[in-house]
């Protein structure tokens, strides 16, 4: 109707009565449909209103993009356009979109970068749905109310940004009895005269609210996660027998009687990498890096790569993990065990002491390890000197003390180099049978997790180099020179410790950042430009075309060692297969990027999709186990400070919020450009890296937020007195002088 309006006008200015008559919209109901989008037209600046009363074109043209919205819980959201760094702000009541809908925007501000200020806009058109279904908690209406409305009852989306809108169910959906979280059919979306209604029907049970397991299995069908393989994909998985035949050994490089180990966590189930290493006559070290062969099981095309291609990844929760692959692959066939013979694909590469690789070769082959090992288990026989550990660990001792040789090359190399480690906590969380956390506890990265990183990151540097400097099309794991306007802040931000940085924003490089992060080495403001950097980085990504990679410092890079779990290495996999037969031609390029492109931006849209799972259950859990602790004093660290308050972080890396409405001893306002909370009278600061100690004084379970209270000390208790009397003081001496004024004047 828009478009019919602006057409219309198009060709001659006239009243809304004329227009109604020229649209043949006389009816009352009509009429009243016509009015809302003449008003809706104004507010976006497409027509406007004579003051003769006739309606007309607006002679400017508005510039209008197209992209994704994300919405926010307070009810406003950002587009994100492709190409752009930026998002564009979208104020609340501005649009009927719901998260991640394809959406037209008219831009009502530009950008203003010195001002700190994004681009603003209005969203016209949605031109693709993503949500099709959604996740809630079904309330069943009285038998009156049925009646009287025709609908069963509503679902309360379980979706944080969702939570003020209601989904009404149509009779015609499955029967689930109230408190089922269920997976509904979305059938009419939002319009203006019921923006925050939906209507649906129900298609899945997903469980009752107070199920064990329910509150996961909510986040995974929410996210649209699959949660179980479809009947045909576990069939084809079933054909394969788990014990190899000559055939399949055939033309393959043997290297079972080769001393090859596996090291990983204790839990893990997903063996599919292996590692030899060993001294050459020559003067190199000789790291080989065996993988398993997922492709000669996962073929084009097949039931099982369609699938994994829909999956992407394994998603790794709290309680459980869902495989890209079927179990009968992921933690059978595929799994590097013990004493089993197993298809891999082998990088086996030449080292000098300095960590450069001189000779390599990439080839299908068989091995058969000797030995499964725990990240634990190796680092209390290498590092801590554990007996026992050393004992039953003997056989591979001097195995063990060659691995860290290399690492320390492989690392120095890369340090040398610039790549920069950003050395987070990682929390794990402990639950029980019925998935009620117990405990969080940190993952620590002991030399063995480095050891395993430091030869994961040189196989997939050699693979990516070789297919590189061939030009043959692949697909590469990428992370960008950081956007601009954002390193431009933080290049500012570091001048108030005395940090100037050669350089400008945008020719900068990983190494200059890496000397900045040694030089805050324990200092107290370490924490803070760490978290501002991190900040400033682009999310790494796959892509088909060899960008390099900022955070290594390397100009190629790829994922070649967790085909297992990871679609993209499957790629690799089969790439590497698919040019040792044949290379390509040059008339086959174009097809093969476009492949690559596609599969490049599904693997990055599913990654990113499952570190949202992951952190939402995380959330999740960490609220459920702090649930308890109310009333309890922690001492903790400021992670971030914004307008609103600061959030700061347990030793656990459970995290919560101190409000700024809270901080009763002063009014702070917010430095945006340094993230300090500056009190007004006190000119106390509060910064991130800062030590606090706090109360727990709220947890909500629901929507997964904590939090917190400051626990003054006597002192400061001593000068919030002392600071409220005196203002209660000024205030009175005001009170008295602007009587006596009054009196003058009389």
């Amino acid at each position: 109707m828009k478009e019919q309006i602006i057409k219309v006008l198009e060709q001659k200015s006239m009243t809304t009565h004329e227009l109604a008559e020229t649209l043949h919209m006389s009816s009352s109901h009509d009429y009243s449909i016509l009015i809302k989008q003449i008003a809706l037209l104004e507010r976006l600046g497409d027509i406007q209103i004579t003051k003769n009363g006739y309606l007309k074109v607006t002679s400017h043209t508005s510039e209008y993009v197209e992209g994704y919205y994300r919405a926010h819980e307070k009810g406003f959201g950002f587009v994100q356009v492709d190409g752009q760094d930026e998002d564009i702000y979208i104020p609340k009541g501005m649009q009927l979109a719901l998260s991640g809908d394809k959406v037209r925007v008219m831009l009502t501000k530009e950008s203003d970068i010195f001002a700190g200020k994004g681009a603003e806009g209005i969203i016209t058109d949605i031109l693709e749905r993503a949500m099709t279904t959604l996740v809630g908690e079904f309330v069943k209406y009285p038998q009156h109310l049925i009646e009287e409305t025709g609908f069963s009852g509503y679902v309360v989306p379980k979706i944080k940004q969702m939570m003020d809108y209601t989904c009404f169910i149509e009779q015609s959906s499955l029967q689930v009895v109230d408190g089922t979280i269920c997976l509904v059919d979305i059938t009419r979306y939002p319009t203006e005269d019921n923006p925050k209604n939906l209507f649906g029907v129900i298609v899945k049970e997903i469980g009752y609210k107070d199920e064990p397991g329910v509150d996961i299995l909510t986040i995974l069908h929410k996210r649209h996660i699959p949660v179980e393989f479809p009947e045909k994909v576990l069939e084809e998985a079933n054909r394969f027998s788990i014990e190899l035949s000559s055939e399949d050994i055939k033309d393959r490089l043997d290297l079972r009687h080769e001393k090859i180990v596996t090291i990983d966590g204790q839990d893990a189930k997903d063996l599919d990498d292996a590692i030899s290493v060993k001294y050459l006559d020559n003067g190199l070290f000789e790291l080989g890096v065996h993988i398993a062969d997922v492709s000669t099981y996962v073929k084009e095309d097949s039931g099982l790569d369609k699938e994994a291609y829909l999956r992407g990844t394994s998603v790794y929760l709290s309680d459980r993990v869902v495989p890209m692959l079927p179990q009968r692959l992921s933690n059978g066939i595929c799994s590097l065990h013990p004493d089993e013979d197993r298809l891999t694909l082998s990088c086996i590469m030449q080292l000098d002491a300095s960590g450069n690789v001189h000779e390599y070769c990439i080839t299908p082959s068989v091995i058969r390890s000797c030995k499964r090992m725990s990240y634990e288990r190796v680092n209390e026989a290498i590092v801590q000197g554990n007996k026992r550990a050393r004992e039953e660990y003997e056989d591979v001792l001097d195995m063990l003390e060659l691995m860290r040789d290399i690492h320390y090359a492989l690392y120095h190399k890369r340090h040398r180099r610039g790549a920069i480690d950003f050395d987070t906590n990682e929390a794990k969380i402990l639950v029980d049978e019925n998935g009620k956390p117990l405990d969080i506890i940190l993952r620590e990265r002991g030399l063995a997790e480095r050891m395993i990183e430091s030869f994961m990151l040189c196989a997939n540097e050699t693979i990516a180099k070789h297919f590189m400097e061939k030009q043959y099309p692949f697909i590469y794991r990428v992370h960008e020179q950081p956007a601009e306007d954002k390193m431009q802040r933080f290049l500012e931000f570091t001048t108030t410790f005395g940090i100037m940085i050669k350089g400008t924003s945008s020719t900068i490089n990983s190494k200059t950042l890496q000397k900045v992060l040694e030089k805050l080495e324990n200092q107290p403001y370490e924490a803070l430009v760490s978290t501002m950097l991190l900040r400033s980085m682009k999310q790494a990504r796959y892509d088909e075309q060899p960008l390099g990679h900022f955070g290594l410092a390397t100009t190629h890079y790829t994922h070649f060692t967790s085909p297992i779990r990871r679609y993209p290495d499957l790629i690799v996999h089969r790439f590497i297969k698919k040019y040792a037969k044949c290379p390509p031609l040059t008339e086959e390029f174009d097809s093969l990027h476009a492949k690559l492109e596609d599969i490049a931006q599904q693997s990055s849209a599913m990654e990113r999709r499952s570190v949202e799972a992951e952190r939402e259950t995380e959330a999740m859990k960490k609220a459920e186990y702090m649930l308890d602790k109310l009333g309890q004093k922690f001492t903790g660290v400021i992670s971030s400070v914004t307008r609103f308050g600061m959030f700061v972080e347990l030793p656990n890396t459970v995290e919560g919020l101190i409000h700024v409405s809270k901080m009763e001893d002063d009014h702070y306002d917010f430095i945006e450009n340094h993230l300090l909370l500056v009190g007004k009278r006190t000119g106390k600061t509060y910064q991130i890296g800062q030590e606090l100690t706090v109360k727990v004084s709220k947890v909500d379970v629901e929507t997964y937020e904590i939090d917190f209270d400051i626990v003054y000390s006597k002192e400061d208790k001593i000068r919030q007195k002392i600071s409220k009397k005196r203002v209660k003081k000024q205030r009175t001496d005001k009170k008295k002088e602007k009587r006596k004024t009054t009196r003058r004047k009389k």
